[in-house]
């Protein structure tokens, strides 16, 4: 009875703490403080079975001892009786003893657990969080071409270790997410994933092959196979006869394909595939995070070069320049290698970590602030003068690109999430945006510098969808373009991505450099596109 009401308390708490929203589906980095969470709940929990454990070690042997007492005394009661000891004895017990022993059983052994699991129940995720990690392993699916076996076995490419496999019923959840936003294709996929698992002998403690097969025979149905549909139906009332949905499944079914057989044209049209917001520059995206597609030729890409770069003798670099490589010819992409040290990243990421947020935007009909669904990740921003790091980093990007830092923007460091990407964006502030940046009085964004904190064991490019370029992270070095032309029109050829993280954990940190303060250091040309 404890046990239940426990777990029913559990349930209330875990309910009431959906109020405490922090997407952190949206954030590794914060994502690993729940293992921490999770950790110290069990062992709070490993407690309390020792303490219920022990009482019922208690009771046992309080029950052994009157089971062999009563077992004497009811051989013959009144002989038993009619020693005074024994009918002292029999008074006590059932006057104090007892009592005690009934304390003993309303004993609560599950208060210091209650108590731990209410303080950290507000740092657990919600239903939002399950579902945009459940979006986002569908999302790296159809990213990266992987099949659902793939997923549920945890194979990824990359993923040599730490290996996580989906159950049954897990497949199940990802169906369902998949259903509830009318997304039948990934259901499909999903539900047949579930059901081949059961199948092959898994067993299942919330879900079995009916529920399944009801799920699997709608969904394909109303992506207007209505063949498979009526298979799946059949199967499913050879499994449960009695299903009445079922019934009226089977027989409307078999209508309609009598009817399609009638008519001219035969065969309902089938609409099985991705959904149809998998527009053309989707593709193109989710071409170049699989490495493919790329549009350099091999005359172009022998005109790339590595070099030391000391930025017009500089006199910090004169004697140590810099390693610099080509990664673009049009628009000039390069990579400085090794720009920081791994203690000064681990500085940067030990700063921004209390801060970081879902980044958000204004609804341009509401005006209400809404998270940007079109990127999942979470950032910080770090001024110069909260650490000397932030300040050296800072003053390096000055020194590199010859530009002026003290106009541009403060260091935005991001960590990015489950399936974490950012979806095809200009840095730059368009025609269509006049009052872009205008409270910043700086100008536009000229240029963008992109840091790499950590490495990705698989996916995570930086990929540019106009132009084919794909950059995949290396720890420690950064990326720079130029967003505008030196005539102050955007590069339209900068539009670029983040895919998604498939495997490991991503850290960036990015610096874009404003106009003003580069009249004098990167000169206007003379025609828009110069």
């Amino acid at each position: 009875m404890a046990l239940c009401w426990l777990l029913v308390h559990i349930f209330l708490l875990s309910s009431s703490s959906s109020s405490a929203h922090n997407d952190f589906f949206t954030s590794i980095g914060h994502m690993t403080e729940l293992l921490s969470t999770e950790e110290e709940l069990v062992s709070s929990l490993k407690d309390y079975i020792t303490a219920e454990e022990s009482k019922l070690q208690q009771l046992k042997r309080w029950a052994d001892r009157l089971d062999l007492l009563s077992s004497v005394a009811l051989q013959d009661p009144e002989g038993f009786l009619g020693h005074p000891v024994n009918a002292f004895k029999l008074m006590k017990r059932l006057n104090t003893e007892w009592k005690e022993l009934e304390s003993l059983v309303l004993s609560d052994m599950s208060d210091a657990f209650i108590s731990n699991f209410t303080i950290q129940r507000q740092h657990f995720p919600n239903d939002d969080d399950q579902t945009g990690a459940a979006k986002a392993l569908t999302r790296l699916l159809d990213t990266y071409q992987l099949d659902t076996n793939t997923m549920s076995t945890g194979a990824l490419p990359g993923s040599s270790s730490h290996r996580g496999a989906l159950t049954a019923d897990d497949c199940y959840d990802l169906g369902k997410v998949a259903y509830s936003e009318a997304d039948y294709y990934h259901t499909e996929l999903w539900m047949l994933q579930a059901l081949r698992q059961l199948d092959e002998g898994e067993t299942s403690g919330s879900v079995d092959a009916v529920t399944v097969l009801d799920y699997l025979s709608y969904s394909v149905y109303q992506q207007g196979a209505l063949e498979p549909a009526l298979g799946f139906t059949r199967r499913l009332l050879e499994l449960d006869p009695t299903h009445q949905r079922a019934k009226g499944n089977l027989k409307y079914f078999e209508f309609q394909l009598d009817k399609q057989k009638g008519e001219e044209g035969g065969r309902r049209r089938e609409t099985r595939g991705r959904p149809p917001d998998y527009l053309p520059e989707r593709k193109k995206y989710e071409q170049l995070c699989r490495g493919e597609g790329l549009k350099m030729t091999p005359r172009r890409r022998s005109r790339l070069f590595c070099r030391y770069h000391d930025n017009d003798r500089h006199p910090k670099y004169v004697i140590g320049p810099v390693k610099q490589e080509d990664e673009w010819d049009r628009p000039h992409i390069v990579r400085y290698h090794d720009i920081v040290t791994d203690a000064e990243i681990e500085k940067v990421k030990e700063l921004a970590t209390p801060r970081l947020r879902r980044a958000t935007i204004s609804n341009p009909v509401t005006g209400v602030l809404e998270t940007a669904h079109y990127r999942i990740s979470k950032s910080a921003w770090l001024g110069a003068f909260e650490h000397p790091v932030v300040d050296r980093i800072n003053q390096r990007i000055q020194d590199v690109t010859g530009l002026d830092v003290t106009t541009a923007e403060e260091l935005q460091v991001a960590n990015y999430g489950v399936g974490g990407q950012y979806e095809p964006h200009y840095d730059f502030g368009r025609k269509d945006e006049p009052d872009a940046f205008e409270e910043l009085g700086t100008g536009n964004r000229i240029a963008t510098w992109l840091l790499y904190m950590s490495d990705v064991p698989a996916g995570g490019a930086t990929v540019f969808t106009d132009v084919g370029a794909a950059i995949w992270p290396k720890k420690g070095s950064a990326v720079f373009w130029y967003n505008l032309y030196p005539s102050g029109e955007g590069d339209y050829r900068t539009r670029h991505a983040a895919c998604p993280v498939l495997v490991g954990n991503k850290w960036v940190s990015n610096k874009w450099i404003h106009e003003r303060g580069q009249e004098f250091r990167r000169r206007c040309g003379l025609q828009e596109t110069d």
